[in-house]
């Protein structure tokens, strides 16, 4: 029924994340690539769980011998929505201290004020 569609979005999605993370030179903009990046991986966790034509994953909701999706994908899924959370905060509590720091947030700049 959806085909290859959620794939195709995977792809886009992780090469625009890779492209805003060796292209950008802000760090906030690296730091948005990656949640991106994130993101992509997730969605492909869940369109490998799919089934055509699968109910919930739930034993006494789906009815016998019914089909279901597979679980294990989206409690990763969850998993990893937590730890794409933790490294956000961690990466912008990082780009916090640079711009501190530094005064910027340009990661040429910050090469070049090293030292």
């Amino acid at each position: 029924m959806i085909g290859n569609a959620p794939f195709f979005v995977v792809g886009v999605l992780f090469m625009m994340a890779l492209v805003g993370i060796f292209m950008s030179r802000n760090l906030i903009k690296i730091a948005i690539a990656v949640t991106i990046l994130g993101s992509s991986v997730n969605l492909f966790l869940v369109s490998l769980g799919y089934r055509a034509g699968g109910s919930v994953p739930i034993h006494f909701l789906a009815g016998e011998g019914e089909v279901m999706v597979l679980p294990t994908p989206q409690a990763m899924t969850l998993t990893a929505i937590v730890i794409a959370l933790a490294v956000t905060a961690l990466l912008l509590s990082l780009i916090m201290h640079v711009w501190r720091h530094y005064g910027t947030i340009d990661v040429d700049e910050v090469r070049r004020l090293r030292g």
